[in-house]
């Protein structure tokens, strides 16, 4: 996702489902990832009421220590990006990405699931930020785990118009949405959520209508493996959206 300042920074998303706290890493990608990149991410996760937020620059230095991350395997592979690892009740968490000194670029968020036995799991991930053109559309890529045949059933939202109900300025006019596989084959697009009934109706079932016409749903029942979902505007609008992926378990 592009991150910019002020309200355009980098929102992910996640929500914890289940009975019992689950332990997660957070990355904050940037000068190890694409052009054009933000050169040194700060990393924010906040929770629930009660919660301490926890902040992160470089993933080497204080408060977090050296080994919390680099012993998952999965630590950053540059100084500069921040990594936190972290057990969580189950809720709704949000984490934060932006610049020091107010500088902005290309980044990747991230959470990563360490317990995947544990009974609970990322029911829910969601990104928000400025949704541009090209190479600097929203890029929001999930790995279902699992194994064999134990496919799931996902509902994929890319939401724009409806944002401004919440305050959130200069919002992605007219989103489309796409699902693809980890070789990049199309599995399924959509512009406007309503347009195909059997889709919508998958999409009311689940709980999860959409609250302005114009934005986008798929629902799709998936083997285990990477996914990505790209969020853009109609005819190359720009601005603020917000694209979320829902994990619906087992058909």
């Amino acid at each position: 996702m592009l991150v910019e300042t002020g309200d355009n920074v980098g929102i992910g998303g996640f929500i914890i489902t289940g009975t019992i706290p689950k332990r997660v890493l957070l990355r904050a990608i940037g000068p190890s990832s694409v052009p054009d990149a933000l050169a040194d991410p700060i990393l924010e996760l906040h929770g629930p009421p009660g919660f301490v937020t926890i902040i992160n620059d470089n993933w080497r230095e204080p408060p977090l220590p050296q080994y919390t991350c680099e012993g998952t395997g999965i630590a950053p592979t540059n100084d500069l990006e921040p990594c936190i690892v972290v057990t969580l009740d189950t809720g709704a968490y949000t984490a934060i990405v932006y610049g020091r000194n107010n500088t902005s670029g290309v980044a990747l968020v991230e959470v990563y699931d360490l317990n995947q036995a544990a009974a609970s799991q990322l029911g829910n991930i969601s990104t928000r930020a400025f949704v541009s053109t090209g190479a600097n559309i929203m890029i929001a890529g999930f790995i279902l785990g699992g194994s064999g045949s134990g496919n799931d059933n996902v509902i994929l939202r890319g939401i724009g118009p409806s944002l401004a109900q919440f305050g959130v300025p200069d919002v992605l006019a007219d989103p489309t949405l796409e699902l693809r596989d980890q070789s990049g084959t199309l599995i399924r697009s959509n512009d406007n959520w309503m347009d195909d009934p059997a889709q919508k109706a998958l999409i009311i079932a689940a709980g999860l209508a959409l609250p302005n016409t114009l934005e986008s749903g798929i629902a799709a029942t998936l083997p285990p493996g990477p996914y990505t979902a790209l969020l853009a505007g109609l005819n190359n609008g720009t601005g603020v959206g917000l694209v979320e992926v829902y994990d619906r378990g087992s058909p």
